[in-house]
């Protein structure tokens, strides 16, 4: 049985990875801070989901602390590390860089300095699409990605640099993914898709920054579970991307998509583009599918649909979070 650390397994990403692990017979030590960055129940929610399990154990950590990490490292002995864990939200972290820093650069530091210290060879890095901002598409990861425009992909980049930095001192295999825009049930509310479907069925004004031909290659949360978790065989030092790898879908689309499985229509609030958005993302995936054998299997409508019956299933409580 493989015994793997899951950092961030609260998140939206993370329990959905951790719940992949238990299901296959793994046994996981989840961790996360619960921070208050959106609304804990959400959090809380997707714990409930894994307490089920006999073979998973939480620890509410902190992967800035390094004492607590040390001692969970010496109590353990992991065959690898999954680093979901990290301050997300492009806008938010021009509001408040420091934080980011502090998680997903620092943080990510001393998780590796652990795996040194106490002999795990693996990690899996969550990374982000974020980086490659003003670069040609699709996106390759072997693009230049040395200008990001906030914080959040600055210290993503730090993040990656540094894992590379590990794996060529201490021989450390990391397999760095950059996400294209998640999506699914339980997703976060400060993400688009969360705040459309719960505007459109109540009524509220759709808040949508610039005129909605912005797209995004939408990544279902299952496919992108399913492709971390493939992401741990030995790779070396490899960074991949995991995204739709269709043609980028337009916010208008999704929208239109949306108000469609509804039945309902919103108004549209149209804001300022804001300036550290990407207009479009689109991800080359040729190197998941040679690497990995990974590919996405669950198209947009279907995912919707799923998302949408999450919420539908969960709005007594859904209805109260704030977006």
């Amino acid at each position: 049985m493989r015994f793997f650390l899951v950092t961030g397994a609260a998140g939206f990403i993370g329990a959905r990875t951790c719940q992949l692990l238990l299901e296959n017979g793994s046994s996981v030590v989840g961790i996360d801070n619960m921070n208050d960055y959106y609304d804990v129940r959400l959090k809380e929610h997707r714990l409930h989901g894994l307490a089920r399990f006999d073979n998973f154990v939480w620890s509410l950590t902190d992967i800035e602390d390094r004492n607590s990490l040390e001692s969970l490292f010496a109590t353990y002995r992991f065959d690898a590390v999954i680093n979901l864990a990290a301050r997300a939200g492009v806008r938010y972290s021009m509001e408040n860089p420091h934080v980011y820093m502090a998680t997903n650069a620092q943080g990510t530091l001393n998780i590796l300095e652990m795996m040194r210290k106490f002999g795990v060879q693996k990690m899996v890095l969550a990374s982000t699409s974020s980086l490659y901002a003003g670069q040609p598409m699709p996106f390759k990861e072997d693009l230049p990605v040395n200008a990001p425009i906030s914080p959040y992909a600055a210290t993503k980049k730090a993040a990656e640099v540094m894992a590379y930095t590990y794996h060529y001192l201490f021989g450390m295999d990391v397999s760095v993914l950059r996400y294209f825009t998640v999506y699914g049930p339980a997703g976060r509310p400060d993400m688009s898709i969360f705040r459309f479907i719960k505007w459109i069925d109540e009524g509220t004004p759709i808040e949508l920054f610039g005129d909605g031909t912005q797209a995004r290659d939408f990544t279902f949360v299952d496919d992108i579970a399913s492709g971390t978790i493939k992401a741990l065989k030995p790779l070396g030092y490899e960074i991949i991307n995991l995204g739709g790898g269709q043609n980028p879908i337009s916010l208008n689309h999704v929208i239109g998509e949306i108000q469609s499985g509804l039945g309902k229509i919103a108004a549209i609030d149209h804001k300022p583009f804001n300036k550290t958005d990407i207009k479009e993302t689109w991800a080359d995936i040729s190197k998941a599918r040679t690497l990995l054998e990974w590919e996405p299997g669950v198209a947009l409508k279907d995912g919707l649909k799923a998302t949408m019956d999450w919420y539908f299933a969960n709005k007594h409580w859904v209805k109260d979070i704030r977006l």
